[in-house]
């Protein structure tokens, strides 16, 4: 049996274990490349090595620790209430401020799980209180993150970026987080008007606790309000600074959200000491994990082994959307964070024909990879589920899984058919 066969068995028992046993695949890929690489392979400890993503253990730990600085403090509160404030008690506007709120978290660094951990009981909540379809609201939460989740600065943006700028292919940061926002804008709308969005239009909330709720469309509520501090605004000017050090000035990742974070814990050490254990250090563990293996792979062929059996379909377009199929099926099932920095790489070969635009083949995949997290099975998916109230657990269950299962097919056909069949990237 050669190498090549070996090392894709092993991936798919990474995939297998991880998910079955409930274990970090990063964890069980670290356990597969020593070894396989060492006893398999014939690699040394520095070949292994070799292949450690140190930038993007930087970038990971940097935008999570500065993100879990703003949850800390109030700073995410803050932007939630001002959405909510910002829409002047529109029902309707309601799923739109959870999904432009969940979008930003995640285009500044929050890593998707976490962000619709954090939002997906918010909005559950304003679902059950305002009698909107929770099936709405987790799919424009989950989509929400997706759309920010491949900013330059942000986790899959930064998986996706790094991965491609170290297979030598060329990239283009803007129009992948542009394509995203937009696809999954999109999506959302569709979303919005199959899922009871329309009845919705024109009902109003307001805020005075003793009006009672009437037919009339509208609904009471009270809430706390979040104010800015100097803490707070100290969070936000760092946010931007993040933004534009990292967009406009090239600035370091990594390095520029992990500077930011710490002056923070500095001004503010009670507030903030519990940060450091809210970094995403699973994601870390597991992305980490999951490029050295891929790494090892590119070592020994594997990938080119993969990449011009791709190749050997013999119908370009076809090709293309297995590529995307295959990561939409796997990304149902398991970790989208995972599935990037795997699946692009086996694409590189196949790209380097030249059959297809690698940057729209590469947007296509990304998508498709990210577009199947409303799978129930998936972290995402699984966290609008446990958020929704029983009563309606079972209903929102079925929805997701239905939604999830058909994007594994959509997503693949419509991108495809935008990004790589008109030949334009």
């Amino acid at each position: 049996m050669s190498t090549q066969v070996v090392s894709i068995i092993g991936l798919v028992l990474i995939f297998a274990l991880a998910t079955l046993r409930s274990v970090n695949m990063g964890a069980v890929a670290f356990l597969g490349a020593f070894l396989l690489g060492t006893f398999a392979f014939g690699q040394s400890s520095d070949d292994l090595f070799a292949g450690f993503p140190g930038d993007l253990f930087a970038t990971l730990v940097g935008v999570t620790l500065l993100f879990a600085v703003a949850k800390a403090n109030g700073t995410v509160d803050w932007l939630i209430h001002s959405g909510v404030r910002a829409v002047r008690g529109r029902i309707a506007l309601i799923p739109w401020v959870m999904f432009l709120v969940t979008s930003l978290l995640t285009m500044v660094g929050a890593v998707v799980p976490g962000a619709v951990a954090m939002m997906a009981p918010i909005g559950l909540n304003f679902a059950t209180r305002y009698r909107i379809n929770p099936l709405l609201m987790g799919l424009l939460i989950i989509n929400g993150a997706s759309a920010g989740g491949f900013s330059p600065i942000s986790i899959f943006g930064s998986i996706t970026n790094g991965v491609v700028e170290r297979s030598g292919l060329p990239g283009n940061p803007v129009l992948l987080w542009l394509s995203s926002l937009l696809f999954n804008t999109a999506l959302s709308i569709a979303v919005f008007y199959m899922f009871g969005g329309k009845h919705l239009l024109g009902r109003r909330v307001t805020t005075e606790p003793d009006e009672p709720e009437g037919g009339s469309g509208t609904a009471t509520a009270t809430r706390e309000v979040t104010t800015l501090n100097a803490q707070r605004i100290a969070t936000l000017t760092g946010l931007v600074a993040l933004a534009v050090g990292a967009l406009a000035l090239e600035f370091d990742v990594g390095l520029l959200s992990l500077s930011i974070a710490t002056i923070i814990v500095l001004l503010w050490p009670d507030t903030a000491k519990k940060s450091v254990s809210e970094v995403a250090w699973p994601t870390v563990l597991l992305v980490c994990g999951v490029v050295t293996y891929v790494s090892l792979m590119e070592n020994i062929g594997t990938i080119e082994f993969l990449g011009n059996s791709v190749v050997g379909i013999g119908v370009p377009l076809l090709a293309a959307f297995v590529i995307c199929l295959i990561g939409g099926g796997v990304s149902a099932f398991a970790s989208t964070t995972g599935i990037l920095g795997a699946l692009i790489p086996l694409a590189v070969p196949f790209l380097q024909t030249g059959q297809v635009g690698a940057v729209g083949l590469i947007i296509a995949l990304a998508l498709s990879s990210s577009v199947v997290d409303s799978s129930p099975f998936s972290t995402s998916g699984a966290l609008v589920v446990a958020s929704t109230p029983e009563a309606e657990r079972d209903t929102t269950f079925k929805g997701l899984m239905t939604w999830g299962m058909s994007m594994i097919v959509v997503a693949p056909v419509l991108t495809v058919a935008i990004f790589v069949l008109p030949g334009w990237l």
